[in-house]
């Protein structure tokens, strides 16, 4: 066995190692970034102007505003970590989710619409409509937080690949371990992937937020992996494989890779890198898992991944964002569901919250 190929099992070791060496809860960041690409890097024909999704073959829908070698795994849980509390947050935004403002007064500054759509010139939300109208053959399955799911008719189509994309401090790992904290509470199994985390620090953040994480390890229903992202980049083809062997021996019903921007700085060369994040995702998609994918938003949008290549290759994108009010008095925190392929969703950008029980969106609210 190579030494490229060994990268699970000398992940674990030092995994070990480190749980041997420090205390529980000594949170360490990985690698920001990487050594670029040599020049050489294989190059490929120009992408034509219209993307392509991960299956490549283009697709109308992908425009923003739609809605190695075989082994064995005898430990799956390499690194992993989430956690968050029961108690119900309070609502920062002045009205309670699931009422108008009519009940709720005058306190509510995003104008939460009424019934009759006039009470603080909201008007009734998009996705207020019975869900039997959109009822399909498609197994669908819920993100598991409280106001977004009720953004989406039905829920996101199951084995799909979903992204979220936003900048420093907008919540996207607390939003991918909720994610997949949704599907551990349900029975289901779970593979967090983490490049910038310990596992021991992923661990903590879930248990902070009341997330059973420990004890769904210890129960052999949720592995964590932790990789180098450079190592990552480096085997990546290794990698890929045994990752989509990972996947169904451990029988996952939902992966969470945190974070694929890591993974981008890795190639210097914009072909190269669309290349094998497409490589990877399609490998994901192959797999017959639901995953999700952290993205960091690009410097110059809120709206588009750091390269912008992330929104086209998966099948679902939400937006986390910050929201300045015009006094500037305050920084607000938005969601918006950019795309869903194959199911109707709201298109408004609603108001969020980060708790100790994690995300809560005001899907009753307005942020404008």
């Amino acid at each position: 066995m190579s030494e490229e190929d060994d990268w699970f099992e000398r992940a674990l070791r030092e995994t070990d190692e480190e749980s041997d060496e420090r205390p529980v809860g000594d949170a360490e960041r990985g690698s920001d970034g990487g050594p670029g690409e040599s020049d050489d890097a294989q190059e490929r024909d120009d992408a034509p102007d219209e993307p392509e999704d991960a299956t490549g073959v283009p697709d109308e829908s992908d425009a923003p505003g739609d809605g190695g070698a075989e082994r064995e795994f005898d430990d799956p849980a390499v690194e992993l970590g989430a956690s968050s509390d029961d108690a119900e947050p309070a609502d920062p935004f002045g009205g309670n989710r699931g009422e108008s403002d009519a009940d709720a007064g005058d306190g509510d500054p995003f104008g939460g619409a009424t019934d009759d759509g006039e009470a603080g010139g909201g008007g009734t939300t998009d996705f207020d409509v019975d869900p039997e109208e959109f009822e399909s053959e498609i197994e669908r399955t819920d993100i598991g937080i409280e106001g977004l799911d009720d953004m989406i008719l039905g829920g996101v189509p199951s084995r799909s690949l979903l992204s979220v994309i936003g900048g420093a401090g907008t919540g996207k790992t607390t939003f991918a371990l909720q994610f997949l904290n949704h599907a551990l509470e349900s029975g289901e199994k779970g593979i967090y992937i983490t490049l910038e985390q310990t596992r021991e620090s992923i661990l903590d953040t879930a248990a902070e937020k009341g997330w059973s994480f420990r004890e769904h390890a210890a129960e052999d229903r949720l592995a964590v992996v932790a990789i180098d992202p450079i190592e990552m980049a480096n085997s990546l083809s290794s990698i890929r494989n045994d990752l989509v062997r990972l996947i169904a021996e451990f029988e996952a019903d939902r992966l969470v890779l945190d974070s694929v921007s890591l993974l981008e700085m890795m190639y210097d060369h914009p072909a190269k890198r669309r290349s094998e994040v497409f490589g990877f995702t399609r490998s994901l998609k192959e797999a017959g898992v639901t995953t999700l994918l952290t993205s960091e938003a690009s410097e110059e949008t809120q709206y588009a991944s750091r390269h912008g290549i992330v929104e086209y290759l998966t099948d679902a994108v939400f937006v986390l964002q910050y929201v300045r009010a015009s006094d500037f008095r305050e920084t607000r925190l938005a969601v918006e569901i950019q795309k869903i392929r194959d199911a109707n969703h709201s298109r408004e950008t609603k108001p969020y919250d980060i708790t100790d029980t994690g995300i809560s969106v005001y899907d009753q609210a307005n942020i404008f």
